[in-house]
């Protein structure tokens, strides 16, 4: 027996251009993600912040349909940003059996540092690309949009 890492088949088929493409993706929205403020916030955290900036102050119901989670975990999620201090629970006023979630000056903060972060990190990216690059880029907004908007 050895100890060795198992080598990869040879006789395994190049990445078709669509994988390829999907993986260009979710490398490029992975290494957006990485540009962030507050450490030790989740992704999913994260996600839950950004609903909120962007729709208002919303239900535990409504952000666990939103974000395509379980009602018990975006309660753990809303938990640990309460600890944090970046959301708030208020019982609604019409409606005892209601919670609403909103954020607190502290996540609008955590929000526009990270906005800040990602958006330098990325025209940074996009003043490295020559004139060409750029147009082409530029030219398939419209069908990037369109995908992500499936």
């Amino acid at each position: 027996m050895t100890d060795a890492p198992p080598t990869p088949p040879t006789d395994r088929p190049a990445t078709e251009p669509d994988e390829e493409l999907r993986l260009l993706v979710q490398k490029l929205a992975r290494r957006i993600r990485a540009e962030r403020a507050g450490s030790g916030v989740s992704d999913t955290q994260l996600g839950v912040l950004w609903r909120l900036v962007s729709e208002g102050r919303s239900t535990p119901g409504r952000l666990a349909e939103a974000e395509k989670v379980s009602p018990p975990s975006i309660n753990r999620t809303l938990n640990a940003l309460e600890a944090s201090g970046y959301v708030r629970r208020e019982p609604s006023r019409d409606d005892a059996r209601h919670v609403w979630v909103s954020l607190t000056p502290a996540g609008d903060e955590l929000i526009a540092e990270t906005r800040r972060l990602r958006n330098a990190w990325f025209h940074e990216q996009l003043t490295a690309l020559s004139a060409e690059e750029r147009a082409t880029l530029d030219a398939v907004r419209p069908v990037l949009q369109k995908l992500a908007d499936a």
